[in-house]
């Protein structure tokens, strides 16, 4: 499924593991990409308590009409920090065996992804004193 469709059902298992650790994220601030904005998902983020950080969708927007309402909210310095989280991602695609997930078990997964970390980190120090 898509990740868009996936949002309040993760939203939820999100909210039951902050209860379960007892942190307060009311009025936290939310990033996702250009693909999450519309109204409802920013409904659903803000019926969370979080202010959701989004770029707008120039697809999803009527130019010759001007907007209504209050503006949107949007960090530009908060939003670039999500590219490292995606950069990161980005390198475990890198792995074949991380991409399409063939364990069964998810202590093997796991160590399939510390090593791959580990020789991401070993390509980047190594490749630095050349």
């Amino acid at each position: 499924m898509n990740d868009i469709t996936l949002l309040k059902c993760s939203l939820t298992d999100f909210r039951k593991i902050i209860t379960a650790i007892d942190l307060d994220i009311r009025g936290k601030t939310f990033n996702l990409d250009t693909g999450f904005d519309s109204k409802s998902n920013r409904k659903i983020i803000w019926n969370f308590g979080l202010k959701p950080n989004m770029p707008e969708n120039p697809r999803n927007r009527n130019r010759l009409k001007p907007k209504k309402g209050r503006p949107r909210y949007f960090n530009g310095k908060i939003y670039r920090k999500r590219f490292s989280t995606e950069r990161t991602f980005g390198w475990e695609d890198s792995y074949r065996s991380l991409v399409i997930r063939y364990d069964r078990k998810s202590s093997n997964y796991r160590g399939k992804k510390l090593l791959a970390y580990t020789l991401i980190n070993l390509r980047y120090f190594c490749g630095k004193s050349q």
